[in-house]
């Protein structure tokens, strides 16, 4: 297939190259990079979310304040489910075209599968691991600060709705999210092959439909999702518009002066915000009115303060750290985009040593120091396990084992979507 190559813009005015024909629609498609490249800083920021959602699960303390979600409405959250949905769209995107809606539907569904295993996995590991350290050390709080005294009541019937996806204990709600927007991916990548502006204003109407009417889904025994997948879909179809051509289209707006200053306006009252938040005594700077109107800024279902910052976090990005950057070459940045490149592991790793770390700080002390220690242990054990990873995979490449085709290999853009 005949491949090209579409940088995101930087200072300059961004490159921009013919497209191929759309197999599969008969007009242009753009793809974000060719065969074979990397998109290094897709990578490096969702190993990054990988460690800032490991340290945010912890117990809050100094490292914490190094978090984004402290100078902002927007985490590491937004991160994740924005280079996932780039990143499914570059791959299997690709695959639709060349091997058609029916085979890039198929892989898709496989993909899926496989993310649901390793949820019910770590669902089931997650608890075996919160079981016995609070009968081991007879201490019941763990069992209810990790949400697990359904199951300890009802273990048959939790059970069955944690194969639903409708019991999580803490810290494990971001793999039903991904796994609801990956299953309905094959119909959204088929329009969006298509008219990808289109789908997209589909998925905002669909957005703004979920806050007239509360869409949304149960949970159990009660509530709700937290992170609500008719909201959070928008982020993931942005995601794969920006892969499609769309971060091309919105070159000469991102590389304008006026998008950098007013997302670093928008960054700075951002922050004054959430510095009321952390000292009291500046609340009374806020206006009422502004108050008012902009909480409670809901995570749940997207706010568009938190989606709006994202968006101005990426504009700044991708001003400041091009494509070509020669620290993406960097060792000291290797750990990092080594753990972007193999995220489900790594994320389905970093919620076990979070509830390590949670142990260790409730039995040993919560001291700056211990807390320090707990993160920096997490990261190199994340960034270890990354390693070993790339290492195997190195190796099975060697014996001929290595995936012959671009939609085989879903960590080609990024990571694996």
């Amino acid at each position: 297939m005949t491949s090209i190559t579409t940088e995101m813009p930087d200072r300059a005015a961004a490159k921009t190259t013919k497209t191929p024909a759309d197999k599969a629609a008969g007009r242009a498609v753009a793809l974000p990079v060719a065969a074979g490249e990397r998109e290094l800083r897709l990578d490096l920021f969702r190993g990054l979310a990988l460690w800032l959602i490991f340290i945010d699960h912890l117990p809050p303390s100094i490292v914490t304040w190094f978090t984004i979600r402290n100078y902002g409405f927007s985490d590491a959250t937004e991160i994740f489910i924005f280079i996932s949905g780039y990143t499914a769209a570059f791959v299997y995107g690709r695959a639709m075209l060349d091997r058609g809606v029916v085979v890039a539907g198929a892989r898709i569904l496989k993909r899926v599968w496989q993310i649901y295993v390793a949820h019910v996995f770590l669902f089931t590991i997650y608890l075996a691991e919160i079981s016995y350290v609070a009968t081991s050390f007879d201490n019941p709080l763990y069992a209810e600060e990790m949400g697990i005294l359904d199951f300890l009541k009802q273990p048959d019937v939790t059970i069955v709705q944690a194969l639903l996806l409708k019991f999580r204990p803490v810290n494990m709600d971001v793999l039903p999210l991904y796994i609801v927007l990956m299953l309905f991916l094959p119909p959204i990548l088929w329009l969006m092959l298509r008219k990808a502006d289109v789908t997209l204003l589909l998925s905002v109407l669909l957005y703004v439909l979920t806050w007239q009417f509360d869409l949304y889904l149960p949970a159990y025994p009660n509530g709700v999702w937290y992170f609500n997948p008719f909201a959070w879909q928008l982020l993931f179809v942005f995601g794969a518009w920006c892969a499609l051509g769309g971060a091309r289209r919105m070159a000469r707006v991102l590389s304008s002066r006026v998008t950098l200053g007013l997302s670093i306006a928008y960054l700075i009252f951002a922050f004054c915000v959430t510095l009321t938040w952390h000292v009291p005594q500046l609340s009374g700077y806020m206006p009422r009115w502004l108050e008012s109107w902009m909480y409670p800024i809901n995570k749940t279902d997207l706010d568009v303060l938190r989606f709006a910052h994202f968006l101005a976090l990426a504009a700044v990005t991708v001003w400041f750290l091009p494509k070509d950057w020669r620290g993406l070459s960097s060792r000291w940045l290797r750990p990092v985009i080594l753990c972007g490149q193999h995220s489900l592991e790594i994320f389905c790793l970093g919620v076990f040593l979070a509830f390590a770390g949670h142990f260790v700080m409730a039995e040993v002390g919560g001291g700056a120091w211990v807390h320090f220690a707990i993160s920096m242990t997490g990261i190199v054990v994340m960034s270890a396990a990354a390693w070993v990873l790339s290492w195997y995979k190195r190796e099975a490449g060697k014996g001929g084992r290595q995936a012959k085709t671009i939609e085989d290999n879903a960590d080609l853009a990024g990571g694996q979507p």
